[in-house]
Parts: C-alpha cells; sequence; structure tokens
C-alpha cells in the first residue's frame, strides 16, 4: 500500500520499515522461503548482469505487495531483465530449476497479483520501456512493459491520437507525515527508488507526502519540472492488459480487451509466442482461438507480458463535462440508460452516491448537492457537441435532473474531474479522525482539491470493490449494498462507471482492528455473490488476484474452473507462473 511505500525511505535512511512486517521481538511475520537451488542467484546474475538482480531485504518487500489490503509476501529475489531475451533466459532457468516467477509492472494493481506468496523470482519488467513501433495511419503503437499510460499519451502529443483506457487512480497516503525535509527535488524517485516505487511524491509544510496522481514540483528544489495533469495511477500498459482494466472512458472506447492487437508473451519455459503472430496487427481476425483475449486479464498466470500492440484512438475536436444531481439512484441509471438507448456518444457516465457526492463537494470545496450524481462527458466535433449537449439536456430533464452547466474549457473541465479523481481522499475523509486537509499554498498556486497531510499518523484505511452487473439490476443492487452497509455499520460510499454497470464501495476502516477488517471481509464476501444473483461479474476491472478466487468459483460454475485448469496446466504444467492467483 502507499503507506508502505513511504514508510520503505525510513528503510532506505537506516530506519525500519512497516514492509518488514516485525513483531515486537524482532522477529519477521514472514516465514522463510525454502533455499534457492545452489548458485541460483548466481546464475541469475550470469543472465543480466550484478546490478539487475537483489536479495536485499528493503527491495525484496517492496517488490512484494501492491496497492491491495493483502499482507506483503516478498520474492526471494527480484531481478531486472532488460530485453526479451533477458526474460526468456531467466524464465528457462526459473522452470529447470522449479523456482516460481511473479511479473512485476508499477506495482499499482489492487487485488494483491504481484504478492510472491510461495517466493521465487520477481521478475521487474520495468526497465524494459521502449516504444516499439508508431503507426499513425494504423492507429496503433507497440510497446514494452515499463511504458506506463502517461508516457505514452506524453510520447504521442502533437499527433492527433491518444490510449484513453485508464486506471483511475485511487490510493494515496491519507494523514501521514513521513519525515521534516527542506527540501524534495524531482531526483529523490532515482536516489530512493524503494521508498517511492510507482508513488509521486511532494513536499506540503516540509512534510513528504505520497501521491498517486501526479509530480507536484517543491518550489525551493533546484530541479522541478511541470507535473502532469492525467489523474489516476499511472500503470504498466502490460500490466493493465494482465489484469483486464478499463477505466472512466470504456463506455465510448472499451477495455483493455479490445484495444490489445497483439502481445508478446514469453512462456514459463522461456518460449516465445505472439498471440497474433508475430508483427501483425489487424483490426480484426477470424484465424484459429484468440489467443490475444486469452492473456488479457490472465493477471501472470500464464506467461511475461513482454510487449502489447496497442489500438489507438483520434483525440476528439472539442469536450464538453457537466454534473447532473438526480432524485434518486433509478432516476440517475434510468437517465444513463436512455443516454446510451439515444445513442449518444458519452465518453464517460460516472456515477456517485448520495454520501460520496457530498463528500467530495465537502473536500473538493464545490457545491455539490447530497444526491444521486452523474458526472457526465461529451467527446466529438464542435458542430456535433452542441448537438449532443441539446440531447443530454433533454434526457437529464425528463428523469427530473438538474439543469446542466457545460465546463468546455481545459481548465474547469480539470477542476470537475478532480474532484471525480479525488473520491478516494474524500472518502477517506468521512471516517472520525482521519487527518485529511487542504492545502492551499502560500502564493495561491495550489488547485483547488489538492491534498495535503498532517504530521500525525491515521489510522483510517480503504478498500475498493469491484462488482459489475447489467445496468437494468444496478438501481437494485445498489439499494441493496446500500442497506448492507448501513446494517453493518460500515462507511463506503460508492462511486461507479455507470455506463457499463461497475461500481465500487470505498470502504474506509481502522486498520489496527482486526474484527472490523473482518467486518469488511465479509461484506465484500456478500458484496460479490449479491452481483452474481443478478447476473454480473465479482469483478468489473481489478482482477481476481488473491481475494476474489472463492467468488470466481462460484461465478464460472465447476465446468468453467476446470476448464482454466486445463488451459494453465497446458501452458505452465509446474505452476511456476505467479501461483496463488486467480486459480
Amino acid at each position: 500500500m502507499a503507506l508502505r511505500r513511504v514508510l520503505a525511505l525510513g528503510a532506505a535512511l537506516g530506519r525500519r520499515s512497516c514492509c518488514s512486517k516485525c513483531i515486537p521481538d524482532g522477529s519477521s511475520l514472514f516465514p522463510p522461503q525454502p533455499s534457492l537451488p545452489l548458485d541460483f542467484v548466481e546464475a541469475l546474475r550470469a543472465v543480466v548482469g550484478a546490478p539487475n538482480v537483489s536479495t536485499a531485504t528493503a527491495v525484496r518487500e517492496q517488490h512484494g505487495h501492491d496497492e491491495s489490503m493483502h499482507p506483503c509476501a516478498p520474492p526471494d529475489v527480484v531481478v531486472w531483465p532488460q530485453a526479451v531475451g533477458h526474460v526468456q533466459e531467466l524464465a528457462a532457468l526459473c522452470h529447470r530449476c522449479r523456482v516460481p516467477m511473479v511479473p512485476f509492472g508499477t506495482g499499482t494493481g489492487l487485488e494483491g497479483g504481484v504478492n510472491a506468496v510461495q517466493g521465487g523470482v520477481c521478475f521487474d519488467l520495468s526497465r524494459m520501456d521502449a516504444i516499439a513501433e508508431l503507426s499513425l495511419e494504423d492507429f496503433s503503437v507497440t510497446v514494452e512493459p515499463g511504458v506506463t499510460r502517461k508516457a505514452l499519451n506524453k510520447h504521442l502529443r502533437g499527433t492527433g491520437l491518444w490510449f484513453p483506457v485508464g486506471t483511475v487512480g485511487m490510493k494515496g497516503v491519507m494523514g501521514l507525515g513521513v519525515t521534516a525535509l527542506k527540501e524534495c527535488p524531482w531526483e529523490w524517485k532515482r536516489h530512493v527508488p524503494i521508498a517511492f516505487g510507482d508513488a509521486h511524491s511532494f513536499v506540503v509544510d516540509e512534510v513528504l507526502v505520497v501521491s498517486m496522481w501526479e509530480w507536484t514540483p517543491n518550489p525551493h528544489a533546484s530541479s522541478a519540472h511541470p507535473p502532469l495533469t492525467d489523474p489516476g495511477a499511472d500503470a504498466s500498459l502490460c500490466g493493465m492488459a494482465a489484469t483486464g482494466a478499463s477505466g472512466t472512458n470504456a463506455v465510448r472506447y472499451g477495455t483493455m480487451r479490445t484495444n490489445v492487437l497483439n502481445l508478446r508473451v514469453v512462456l514459463s519455459d522461456g518460449r516465445l509466442l505472439h498471440t497474433a503472430g508475430p508483427g501483425r496487427q489487424p483490426r480484426k481476425r477470424a484465424a484459429g482461438y484468440d489467443l490475444t483475449s486469452l492473456f488479457v486479464g490472465s493477471e501472470g498466470t500464464l506467461g511475461f507480458l513482454t510487449q502489447a500492440t496497442l489500438r489507438l484512438h483520434p483525440l476528439p475536436e472539442a469536450t464538453a463535462v457537466t454534473i447532473a444531481s438526480f432524485p434518486s439512484v433509478g432516476a440517475a441509471v434510468a437517465c444513463t440508460v436512455q443516454v446510451l438507448q439515444a445513442a449518444v456518444p458519452v465518453a464517460r457516465i460516472e456515477f456517485l452516491d448520495e454520501v460520496m457526492a457530498d463528500a467530495c463537494g465537502r473536500f473538493s470545496k464545490m457545491e455539490l448537492p447530497a444526491a444521486a450524481t452523474l458526472l457526465l462527458e461529451l467527446h466529438g466535433s464542435r458542430h456535433s457537441l452542441a448537438e449532443q449537449q441539446q440531447q443530454m439536456e433533454e434526457i437529464v430533464r425528463q428523469n427530473s435532473g438538474s439543469s446542466l452547466a457545460w465546463a468546455e474549457g481545459l481548465e474547469e473541465r480539470e477542476q470537475l474531474w478532480s474532484m471525480r479523481h479525488n473520491a478516494w481522499y474524500a472518502a477517506l475523509a468521512l471516517r472520525p479522525g482521519c487527518q485529511v486537509r487542504h492545502k492551499d499554498g502560500d502564493n495561491g498556486s495550489s488547485t483547488p482539491g489538492a491534498v495535503s497531510a498532517t504530521a500525525l499518523p491515521s489510522l483510517a484505511q480503504g478498500y475498493s470493490t469491484d462488482v459489475c452487473v447489467p445496468i437494468s439490476r444496478l438501481p437494485d443492487v445498489v439499494v441493496e449494498t446500500k442497506q448492507d452497509l448501513q446494517a453493518s455499520g460500515l462507511t463506503g460510499p460508492m462511486v461507479g462507471h455507470v455506463g457499463d454497470g461497475n461500481f465500487h464501495c470505498i470502504l474506509v476502516f481502522n486498520s489496527q482492528d482486526p474484527e472490523e477488517a473482518q467486518h469488511i471481509h465479509a461484506f465484500t464476501q456478500r458484496l460479490g455473490r449479491r452481483a452474481l444473483a443478478a447476473g454480473g461479474t465479482c469483478t468489473g476491472e481489478h482482477g481476481v488476484g488473491l481475494g476474489k478466487r472463492a467468488l470466481l468459483q462460484e461465478e464460472l460454475g465447476q465446468e468453467g474452473l476446470d476448464t482454466l485448469r486445463s488451459i494453465k496446466a497446458a501452458l505452465d504444467p509446474h505452476n511456476l507462473m505467479n501461483p496463488g492467483k486467480v486459480l
């Protein structure tokens, strides 16, 4: 979790990190893993060089968790391959020695997908970061696993194209004063990679804070760079393919599954597979089994995704965003269905329940009614946008929604979406004792809704659910879930991608209270089964990982699960690829 990432700085500076999971007598909560084969680590070094192999405790623990609640489970050794040939050699070596392998991208997953529950070798693929091929005429690009979605879209500037699929940044550090620093230049990320991982740092009142949103330069540092404006966790594109990620734009542009044209995969024994054939990137194909779709969402259990060919999309000429409030969840969902039925080319339809709307409004200092709320974004030409806005206003009016005011300027649009993307922070702020406050800089330069923290720790922790149901069943499922939350005494405001029926409860709880954590687990199991009973799925975009394996069996049935196991056995007969996940 982000908390672990921050306190890892303590380890880097000679203090004990929370990642060490030590108990009071100084022993570790992690039982020793079986010894690796004799000279195995030396064999790894012979492939990639000594600087690209580490058995250091801090490095292993940094690679033993993602942004989920699941306890850190470190690998025995971490390697940084530089090329696909390295991955093949390392995989072949692990296969011969029967050593488990775990792929690692940026560590922004939410279901424990990188936790090395059986030890073994963690393959950190972040240094394979080439954008191998860009074809503007074919609307496609080929990237290695170290390329993140923000890096790709930055590379695409000026081309008129973009990659719209993106994870929604949800997690960050709340109420954590880590260390007093007079200066935190950009070089910190390079100097202390263990401390930050994929997190971003900035300084508030000489307190180091980690945020998952964007770089914010310290004005006192000597090497400030302009921040990126795109919110959300900056995930690896191959990692997003591995988990079947989607995000807020999926209703218009599809999920990762529909935007991956080809994958280069290193199998567990080191063989190389191109799922659509070497060098091929057709927009459609009917040749044999769809191997690309097989590996999208496989969560590292079938092979290493070492290259992905992705579908690009034209940048819209014009964009407009608005907010609409409704008297009920049913009215908001009915509006959504009518928008889709009317073929309005909406790009995003985001839902906030009344609790989340109120929390986001107060947290981001915006006037937002405590009511079921939709955030809607339209893409198109300037001429078509006017027509779409008129359609949208009529549909919202028919469903008793509030009058609409459209934001078309970049700053206005970013402010609205910043409010949505700060939902995680707004939810945590609902918890009594969670020390979250705004900090407008002395020079007034801070963006409204920016996040700051006090110098005292908070025990509040969050967990995001991820069910997805048919849109027609969404009102009933949401109402039943809200009743369950109230009966359980849990804090869990809702936010979701209502255009495809995917919603999240951001559950806020005391991380030091085992009984409350158990209530959270029981609630998530009930919610998953409620979604299944409504004809939905236990996970719309986060993946199965460690925590949803029982629900997966209920969702697919025994025959479905046996089929998955047969595929796994055919491609990874010794169960070496990310063991313990999905199945």
